[in-house]
């Protein structure tokens, strides 16, 4: 059935919707709800088909050129195939790094565009933002080596004729540069303040995984520009934005996880010994048993990392 269905959808165009996106969510679920034996026998099939692949670099691109404004606010059709692309492409990212699948067409992603989707958003819709990002940090994960994938569009570090300031921070985080760092954080954080408001626990889990991932990837290619990001002293800001709403507990699956990656990261300027107590005597007098499950999951983290 995985080879019948993959094999439709190469014979299809982007614009056949309401045939590819139940297909494309067959082939999604296909890879995550099975046994690890049947998975990497997915993952061959799945690569082996250079039509489908085709088909998802050609829905990839449709993210930059179908047009924002005529998006309604519910998601479309189109926004919803979007989502299921992106979606699968990550999990196929994560699987064949995994198993090391042998790769017959590659996918080719412009690094620009998807941080830009994430930066400016441009009225996409919430569940197209969190499939983007899912992308962003897989590739985040395996530092943008992935066998499958051609990053194009990216930083080139300066030459050496004409050295500039952030240079060897550009050389080191390459692909990335500096200035898209500091404007995919800044981005993430208008993005949470943003959830504050909305209440959209999908969303928030998304930015702060993202973040997680990104300060992860920095501190792997340097220390003090992850460290740097880390301690910005905007993040105190954000947290007082996160803690004045309706629900002023440091309970919060989000403010745990912030407040996690500031320990683990030593920002002691974001987060002191009080805040650290602070978060220990609410769970102290919290009954552990009713707290929602990703509160608990956060709250287990932030205390492994204390």
């Amino acid at each position: 059935l995985l080879f019948s269905v993959s094999n439709l959808c190469g014979k299809c165009r982007p614009s056949d919707t309401d045939l590819l996106q139940p297909s494309l969510n067959f082939l999604y679920w296909s890879l995550h709800q099975t046994t690890p034996s049947s998975q990497q026998r997915a993952v061959a099939v799945l690569l082996s088909n250079v039509s489908l692949l085709e088909l998802l670099q050609k829905v990839l691109e449709c993210t930059w050129l179908w047009s924002p404004p005529s998006r309604p606010a519910c998601l479309s059709s189109e926004d919803a195939l979007l989502c299921s692309g992106w979606l699968l492409v990550a999990s196929l990212l994560l699987y064949q790094h995994r198993y090391n699948t042998e790769v017959h067409q590659t996918l080719s992603v412009n690094l620009t565009e998807v941080l830009n989707a994430v930066i400016f958003r441009n009225k996409k819709p919430i569940l197209l933002l969190v499939s983007i990002m899912q992308f962003l940090r897989t590739v985040l994960r395996q530092n943008f080596s992935s066998s499958l994938l051609v990053i194009v569009g990216q930083n080139t570090a300066p030459s050496a004729t004409q050295p500039q300031p952030s240079s060897l921070q550009d050389t080191a985080l390459h692909p990335l540069a500096m200035q898209q760092v500091f404007s995919l954080v800044v981005s993430l954080q208008n993005l949470l303040v943003h959830v504050q408001l909305q209440k959209d626990l999908l969303l928030s889990q998304a930015v702060v995984a993202c973040l997680e991932t990104l300060v992860e990837y920095l501190y792997a290619k340097n220390q003090d520009v992850a460290l740097h990001v880390a301690s910005q002293p905007w993040h105190l800001f954000l947290l007082f934005t996160l803690l004045s709403g309706g629900q002023k507990s440091f309970l919060q699956p989000e403010v745990l996880r912030l407040m996690t990656l500031f320990v683990r990261y030593q920002s002691s300027n974001i987060i002191s010994q009080k805040e650290i107590n602070q978060i220990i005597q609410e769970a102290a007098e919290a009954n552990i048993a009713e707290l929602p499950e990703a509160t608990s999951c956060a709250l287990h983290f932030f205390l492994s990392q204390v």
